[in-house]
């Protein structure tokens, strides 16, 4: 009787056990499910957008904790739980991040895995001096102004050129950055690709060119961006540059006048600034200007060191809103296009 009640008790026990058992299960189960149904819900979020950015070395934890004082309504230990268990932890790469509405526990890990960075961007356009670009920086958002308060001279420094003239040495396209960086970051790729674009011109030059360096080049290259803007007429404005340079004719032209006048140019050339010598002036100085007047593109480098074979000496814009140009052999038909064109027939 006894081994029959020891052998009952024993088997309530073992159902007893296997129902914990079953339970256990079905809560780990239950758990789990909604574990993983979490980890593609929306998270909810105090505004539309919430940005944070993460500092190199910055542990899991403290991640997973600033996403949530940035603005992310979870649990901190949850964010740090799925990050751990993902295997992806160490992956996390520092950066500026933004997620909107709708983002999940697992885009958001993958965004900061794949260093899917919020970014911004800030355009340098053909054509611009350089006190253009440095106010489209100080315009830019979220970019740190760390060259704000240099001259020149110290940017360049700060760029590895040390000595090198600031005007013209970027190149004018668009640059993305991540949000919070220097705009001495921007401004270095800005520099490196004129670098290259320079250096692969100049290794295209025609044999007969009568530049003697690829920064004669640049030089060239800025006058043709600010001369035209028509593409087809590049090449054939820069032939007339460099027939004036081989036969030691001056170059006069007029940017380079309103260059070196800076900021006492009020839009109307006048005679008389024509005839005020400035290293830049054309019209009293042979040769090149010193440095370059702006930014030239791709297409103005190419121009210069390849440019059009054409008799022309002279050009003269027709003034009729086309963007084109009317090149002469000699001063006379010159000054008869320069009457038509310039001064309605006078």
């Amino acid at each position: 009787m006894a081994k029959t009640a020891q052998t009952s008790l024993l088997a309530r026990l073992t159902r007893a056990f296997l129902w914990l058992l079953l339970l256990g299960l079905l809560a780990a189960a239950a758990a789990g499910w909604l574990a993983w149904k979490w980890l593609d819900a929306p998270l909810s979020l105090r505004s539309p957008q919430v940005e944070l950015s993460i500092e190199p070395g910055t542990n899991p934890s403290a991640v997973a904790q600033a996403w949530v004082n940035a603005g992310v309504q979870t649990r901190p230990r949850w964010l740090l739980e799925w990050f751990r268990w993902s295997g992806q932890s160490r992956q996390m790469r520092a950066g500026s991040y933004e997620i909107e509405t709708g983002a999940t526990p697992r885009s958001l890990l993958a965004k900061m895995v794949q260093g899917d960075e919020a970014m911004e961007m800030v355009r340098f356009i053909e054509g611009w001096t350089l006190r253009q670009m440095r106010q489209a920086l100080a315009d830019a958002p979220r970019l740190k102004p760390a060259t704000a308060e240099m001259d020149e001279a110290e940017l360049m420094a700060a760029l590895g050129s040390p000595g090198m003239p600031a005007e013209g040495r970027f190149f004018p396209d668009t640059y993305r950055y991540s949000r919070g960086v220097s705009d001495l970051t921007v401004l270095r790729r800005a520099h490196q690709a004129m670098q290259q674009r320079l250096e692969q011109a100049w290794a295209m030059r025609a044999p007969d060119t009568p530049l003697k360096s690829a920064d004669e080049a640049l030089i060239l290259a800025s006058i043709v961006e600010k001369e035209t803007g028509l593409a087809a007429e590049r090449a054939t404005v820069a032939g007339v540059f460099v027939n004036r340079l081989r036969i030691g004719m001056l170059l006069q032209t007029d940017p380079t006048v309103i260059y070196g006048m800076g900021p006492s140019f009020d839009g109307n050339l006048r005679r008389r600034d024509l005839q005020t010598d400035t290293p830049f002036n054309t019209y009293t100085r042979p040769g090149l200007p010193p440095t370059p007047i702006a930014l030239p593109g791709a297409a103005s480098l190419l121009a210069a060191v390849q440019p059009a074979s054409t008799p022309a000496l002279y050009f003269v814009a027709k003034g009729d809103g086309s963007g084109r140009s009317v090149f002469s052999t000699n001063l006379a038909d010159h000054n008869r296009a320069v009457n038509l064109h310039q001064r309605g027939g006078r």
